[in-house]
């Protein structure tokens, strides 16, 4: 599944965990690595003699030799590039040139002015690339052998770009033989709209729970046929909180101890009236395991 995978970098201890990260799964998955460093355009732009525009770059060189060291810590070859441009751009445009499987990126750190957060590349990313990314928090979750993946979460509304999620789920948890948990979020406030949430009829919300049960069993059903080994675990859950499905996953996954979170960047809630892609968007920003977001299907 994972043949190519793409670290971008900035020198933010935040982007650099990303790649530890990011180098494991290469390793453990066989796959070719490659980090980037964009020197971006505005900051060209402020430069005012050839000596300060050399200065960026070789900053950026400087980071990419640092990626180089992590990577023979790790025991995995890596090969650099030096970009230059707008970030999310350059970023999006060199996975796919490249025919990156994976794009890894850190939830925040900061650009080469040194004002603006990564987190926003990272947002820029995933809005316009079709390539999975992964997200990774700056919180350190490691063992003595490696990054832990035991409990993998693949949340589900039963829309088909959710669906895309379940495949990754099945390589990842094939690959570190893996428990998959596979949820269904059934949002009390989105069905009752934000002043009605306690007025609700029993009948009807134990109708979008059975909604909830097909949805996780047709995504189980998936990842048993893809891979055969792999134990599956079916939740569906409510949650009657204002931040709706996102904080429902948040509960299950700091409740259940989960390591990664898969999910589609796009899909419906329950009535069909909230995109799964905010739920990632949440969730990116509040979690602090990583979260692998798959791309929406055309």
């Amino acid at each position: 599944m994972y043949d190519h995978i793409l670290f971008a970098v900035d020198g933010s201890d935040e982007a650099t965990a990303a790649t530890r990260r990011g180098l494991a799964l290469a390793r453990d998955f066989d796959a070719t690595a490659e980090a980037v460093y964009v020197v971006e355009q505005r900051a060209r732009r402020l430069t005012r003699t050839d000596r300060e525009s050399a200065q960026l770059r070789d900053h950026g060189e400087s980071v990419l030799a640092e990626i180089e060291s992590l990577a023979a810590d790790i025991g995995h070859p890596v090969t650099t590039e030096l970009l230059e441009g707008k970030p999310s751009v350059q970023i999006d445009e060199y996975a796919r040139e490249t025919g990156a499987a994976l794009i890894v990126l850190g939830r925040q750190g900061m650009t080469g002015l040194g004002k603006r957060l990564l987190g926003g590349v990272t947002e820029q990313v995933l809005h316009r690339t079709p390539v999975p990314v992964l997200v990774v928090s700056d919180v350190e979750q490691t063992r003595p052998d490696g990054f832990d993946y035991s409990r993998i979460l693949v949340p589900t509304d039963g829309s088909a770009n959710a669906e895309t999620a379940t495949r990754h789920g099945a390589a990842v948890a094939d690959r570190y033989d893996a428990t998959v948990h596979v949820l269904n979020v059934v949002d009390i406030q989105a069905a009752g709209g934000a002043f009605n949430a306690g007025g609700l009829d029993e009948t009807f919300i134990e109708r979008l729970e059975e909604n909830g049960r097909d949805a996780v069993a047709a995504t189980a059903d998936e990842l048993r046929r893809t891979a055969s080994d792999v134990s599956v675990v079916t939740a569906v859950e409510r949650t009657d909180s204002f931040d709706g499905v996102a904080a429902g996953i948040r509960e299950y996954v700091a409740d259940r101890d989960i390591d990664l979170v898969v999910m589609g960047s796009h899909g419906r809630s329950n009535l069909k009236r909230q995109l799964l892609g905010s739920v990632a968007s949440q969730l990116i920003r509040t979690v602090s395991v990583p979260v692998l977001v798959t791309p929406r299907t055309t």
